[in-house]
C-alpha cells in the first residue's frame, strides 16, 4: 500500500524564483517518489501560476 503527499508550489514569477526543484529534491531525500505535477490556478492569460506536486511512497509496516 502507498501513502501520498500533496504539496502546493509555484514555478516563480516576475519577482520570485521557482521552488519546484528544491521541493522535489527535499521530498525525494525523504523517500518520496514524484507521481505528477498538476496546475491548480491560472492567470488571466491562461498560464498556470501555482501547482500541486503529488508524491508517493510505500507505507512501512
Amino acid at each position: 500500500m502507498y501513502e501520498y503527499k500533496f504539496v502546493e508550489t509555484s514555478l516563480g514569477g516576475f519577482f520570485s524564483s521557482p521552488t519546484h526543484r528544491e521541493t522535489i529534491k527535499e521530498y525525494a531525500a525523504q523517500g518520496w517518489k514524484l507521481v505528477q505535477v498538476l496546475p491548480m490556478e491560472y492567470n488571466g492569460h491562461g498560464k498556470p501560476t501555482s501547482y500541486e506536486i503529488i508524491f508517493e511512497r510505500l507505507i512501512q509496516d
